[in-house]
């Protein structure tokens, strides 16, 4: 979608069939295992055979090939694969890259899959062990040699000149935790269902990095997540009502790197993000007042309150107070702070449970959800509709 002109991809694709392993923080088996796991759920789910499948996205992060995917999973021919760039902002993404491919005739059934042993094996939150010289990892080379080692750190930078800019406390990320635990709660595949938290428990949870603390960071998963998506009229004809891609959008700022993006002209904000909305605002046509369910990328709760504002659901600096209204229903299933880091997929099952009316905290009557992937990072959204 141009940044000057809205797009036609709208209402070409739909999201039928969404599937998972269980979230955990030691699966027991391979990457692999659970990317096969994942994409044969989704399958079942949109009543689909892997004989139906001609194309697979996933995450240049990730370990599974797709030709290997496919293998396993007893996929035949493949027309389409893709993998998308820059971690968790990949996830809405893979699932625009499934429906530009499905919209143009390239694939007919496109399943996106992210699987990993984030907990058990690699852990992102340990921060840079190593890296091999590129130009991409130079700009780390500003920040590294400075302690500034880890995802936490990072968006520390940025978190503390947002509390300075609005005469704000660390307190006020409190509010996107607890909510994000409330639901979580009521979760039964959340890894922290039945365990809710309050405010005052937040407040004493263990600094990370000042303003960080361990509650206003996402967990480390093990697990896999699994998408298919096809065309409109397809989806029609199978088991699970389909949830239309109304709009899809990637966004890059000026001036942005890979978390570090330290030297533009502000650090209150998101950039990159406001580029996404701006995208998805106009190839849908719709606005803020039009979403019903919101699911928003929540690696570090700053983050999420940065989003509300790109997007024009409440005034700068004015986030925290929106979300301790409950004036939008917003990361229904947990996030990734209260259900399972899967890099944002497991977000856009809980957007389609939405659309679907399936969810274990459905929003009456939802039939337009948002969701968006990392953040920090050039990234991606979606929004998605009932059909008709």
């Amino acid at each position: 979608m141009s940044a000057r002109k809205p797009d036609t991809l709208g209402g070409r694709a739909a999201i039928v069939g969404i599937g998972a392993t269980e979230f955990s923080k030691d699966s027991g088996r391979s990457e692999l295992k659970l990317a096969v796991e994942a994409v044969q759920a989704a399958l079942d789910d949109a009543g689909l055979a892997p004989a139906d499948v001609d194309g697979l996205v996933t995450f240049t992060m990730d370990t599974s090939p797709e030709i290997t995917v496919a293998q396993a999973c007893g996929i035949g021919d493949l027309t389409f694969f893709s993998r998308v760039h820059y971690g968790g902002g990949a996830a809405c993404a893979t699932v625009q890259q499934a429906a530009l491919a499905v919209a143009t005739g390239v694939a007919e059934v496109v399943v996106c899959y992210r699987a990993f042993n984030e907990r058990s094996g690699r852990r992102f939150g340990s921060g840079v062990q190593h890296r091999e010289p590129s130009a991409e990892g130079a700009a780390l080379g500003w920040s590294l040699p400075f302690g500034l080692l880890t995802p936490a750190s990072w968006v520390a930078m940025a978190a503390q000149r947002y509390l300075y800019a609005y005469g704000l406390t660390p307190e006020v990320f409190g509010h996107v935790a607890v909510t994000a635990r409330r639901h979580a709660a009521t979760n039964p595949a959340a890894y922290f269902h039945g365990k809710p938290i309050t405010l005052a428990e937040h407040a004493a949870s263990r600094w990370i990095v000042e303003p960080l603390r361990l509650l206003d960071c996402c967990q480390e998963t093990d697990g896999g997540q699994a998408i298919v998506v096809t065309s409109v009229e397809r989806a029609r004809d199978l088991r699970r009502p389909p949830a239309v891609i109304t709009a899809a959008a990637q966004g890059a700022g000026r001036g942005q790197e890979q978390m570090t993006s330290f030297y533009r002209d502000g650090l209150t904000g998101l950039p990159e993000m406001g580029v996404v909305a701006g995208q998805l605002w106009r190839g849908s046509g719709l606005t803020p007042a039009d979403v019903d369910v919101a699911i928003l990328y929540d690696h570090f709760t700053p983050f999420v309150l940065m989003q509300l504002e790109e997007f024009g659901f409440c005034g700068r600096g004015e986030a925290a107070g929106f979300v301790a209204e409950d004036a939008l229903p917003l990361n229904t299933h947990g996030g990734q702070l209260g259900e399972a880091y899967l890099h944002g997929m497991n977000g856009i099952a809980e957007a389609v449970r939405q659309i679907r009316g399936s969810s274990v905290n459905q929003v009456p009557g939802a039939a337009r959800t948002l969701v968006t992937a990392g953040t920090g990072v050039p990234t991606s959204g979606l929004l998605l509709g009932a059909d008709g």
